[in-house]
C-alpha cells in the first residue's frame, strides 16, 4: 500500500481562531500597547541613526492618487490616515464617558474636568514664558506640552499601581479623556490655516449620515466604511486635520446600554452578533472592543516609527538644549503637567464643595500629574502641525517630547509604586481590624 506523502509545513499561514483571539486580546491590554508605541519609537531611533538616509527616504515616499489631493507620503498616512484610527477610540471612549461614565454627571465629572484644563494651561504657560522670553522663541508651539498620551499613562499605571484605588485610576482615564477632548478642539482651531467650507460640509454630511446608518440599525461594513471613508478624505481637502473624522464618527456611535443590539436584521452582518468575545453592552463599547487592538497594535506604533526618527548626534542634542522651543516643550511636560494638575484640583476643592474621593490624598493627586506628563503620540502631531515639516525646530521637539516622556514616565513610576505601596499597607491594615481578635495572629 503506497505510503502518501507527509503534507508539507506552510508558513505564514493564517493563525487558528484560538490564536486570533489571543492575539487580539493582547493587543488591548493597556500595558501591550504601551510597550508597542515604546518598540516604534525606539525603531524610529535605532533606524534613524544607523540609517538616516534610507528612513528619510522611506518616510518621504509619496503614494496615493494625486488627483483627489492624496498623494501624500508615508509619514503623512501615518499622522493623518492611521492615527485617524486611534482617534476614532478615543471619540468611542469620550461618547462612552459621557453617556454612562464619569463624563455623565457634573459632580464627577468637574474634579477630573478642571484638573485637565489646568494640565493644559500651566504647560502652555511655561513654553510661552520661555519662548516670548527669548528672540529666538517660537510661541506657535504654545500646544505642544498641553497633551498627555493616555495608552502610555495608562500602560505605567498598570504596570506599576496595582495596589492603588480604583478611584485613582478612574481620576487618571478622566483626566484623560478629557484632555484628549481639548488636544482635539486645539488642533481643530489653532492649527487650522484655511478651511474650505464645502468640502468640510460635505465631511459633517458623510458623518452624520454614518451616525444615521448605525441609529437605523445598518451595520454592514459595505456601507458604513465608505462613508467613514468619505468623510476622512472630505475633511482631508477641507484643511481641517484628517484626525478629527476619526473623533466625530466616534462621536456618532450609541453608546447608551443595549444599544449593541440590532433594532432589525441587516443582511451581510449577522455574523457580527453571534462572536462569543464580542461584548453585549453598548454599541460604542463593541466597537471599541473590535478596533483597539488594530490603534493600538498597528497605528500608533506605525505612527511613532515615522514620528520619532531624530538624529541623536551632539549637535542636535546641543542645539536642542539651547533652543527655547525644546526647553518650553521639557519644562511645560515635566513640571508643567504636576502643577497644573495637582494646583487646579487644589484650588477647586479649596472654593467649592469638590473633595477627592475617599481613600485618595493629595500625594495621589500628584504622582498622576506626573504621569501625565507622558506627552507622546499628540504632543508630537501637534508639533508637526505647529511647525511644519523642514522647520529647525522639528528635530527639536522630538528631541524634548522623547526626553521629558520618559523624565515624566520615570518620575510618575516611582510616586505611583509609593503609593501603591502605602495603599496595599492600608488596605492590610483594615484587612486585619476587621478580623476577630487574635484572627490577624494566626
Amino acid at each position: 500500500m503506497p505510503i502518501s506523502p507527509r503534507p508539507r509545513p506552510r508558513l505564514l499561514t493564517r493563525p487558528s481562531v484560538g490564536a486570533e483571539r489571543n492575539l487580539r486580546d493582547t493587543l488591548r491590554d493597556e500595558r501591550t500597547g504601551g510597550v508597542l508605541l515604546l518598540v516604534g519609537a525606539l525603531a524610529a531611533l535605532v533606524w534613524a541613526n544607523a540609517s538616516p538616509g534610507t528612513y528619510r527616504a522611506v518616510s518621504d515616499t509619496v503614494v496615493g492618487p494625486a488627483a483627489l489631493h492624496l498623494d501624500l507620503s508615508l509619514a503623512h498616512w501615518a499622522s493623518d490616515g492611521l492615527l485617524a484610527i486611534f482617534f476614532f477610540v478615543v471619540g468611542l471612549e469620550l461618547k462612552r464617558e459621557m453617556v454612562v461614565g464619569e463624563l455623565r454627571h457634573v459632580r464627577t465629572a468637574v474634579l477630573p474636568a478642571v484638573a485637565a484644563v489646568g494640565g493644559m494651561l500651566v504647560p502652555a504657560g511655561i513654553y510661552l514664558a520661555v519662548n516670548l522670553a527669548r528672540p529666538d522663541g517660537a510661541p506657535v508651539g504654545w500646544a505642544v506640552p498641553t497633551a498627555t498620551d493616555i495608552a502610555f499613562a495608562v500602560g505605567v499605571l498598570a504596570l506599576v499601581g496595582r495596589g492603588l484605588p480604583v478611584a485613582l485610576r478612574a481620576f487618571l482615564l478622566t483626566l484623560a479623556v478629557v484632555d484628549d477632548l481639548l488636544a482635539i478642539v486645539v488642533i481643530a482651531v489653532a492649527y487650522t490655516d484655511h478651511v474650505a467650507v464645502g468640502l468640510l460640509a460635505g465631511a459633517l454630511v458623510a458623518v452624520a449620515a454614518f451616525g444615521v446608518a448605525l441609529a437605523r440599525g445598518l451595520r454592514s461594513p459595505w456601507l458604513l466604511v465608505p462613508l467613514a471613508l468619505a468623510a476622512w478624505g472630505l475633511l482631508h481637502a477641507s484643511g481641517v486635520h484628517a484626525t478629527i473624522a476619526g473623533v466625530l464618527l466616534g462621536f456618532t456611535v450609541p453608546a447608551s446600554p443595549g444599544s449593541a443590539r440590532r433594532p432589525r436584521a441587516t443582511p451581510g452582518d449577522a455574523a457580527e452578533d453571534d462572536d462569543p468575545d464580542l461584548p453585549d453592552g453598548s454599541l460604542a463599547e463593541r466597537y471599541e472592543h473590535v478596533w483597539r487592538p488594530l490603534s493600538a497594535g498597528v497605528a500608533v506604533p506605525v505612527f511613532a516609527l515615522f514620528a520619532a526618527g531624530v538624529t541623536i548626534a551632539p549637535e542636535t542634542l546641543g542645539a536642542a538644549l539651547g533652543d527655547p522651543v525644546a526647553q518650553g516643550v521639557a519644562l511645560g511636560l515635566v513640571l508643567g503637567k504636576p502643577l497644573g494638575i495637582l494646583g487646579a484640583t487644589w484650588l477647586l476643592a479649596r472654593f467649592t464643595r469638590a473633595r477627592l474621593a475617599p481613600g485618595l490624598s493629595w500625594a495621589d493627586v500628584l504622582a498622576v500629574g506626573a504621569l501625565a506628563g507622558i506627552g507622546f503620540t499628540v504632543s508630537l502631531l501637534v508639533g508637526v502641525l505647529a511647525f511644519g515639516e523642514g522647520s529647525a525646530h522639528d528635530e527639536h521637539v522630538v528631541v524634548a517630547v522623547l526626553a521629558a516622556s520618559v523624565v515624566a514616565a520615570a518620575i510618575g513610576s516611582v510616586l505611583l509604586a509609593w503609593r501603591s505601596r502605602v495603599h496595599t499597607a492600608r488596605a492590610a491594615d483594615v484587612t486585619a481590624d476587621d478580623r476577630p481578635d487574635g484572627a490577624a495572629n494566626r
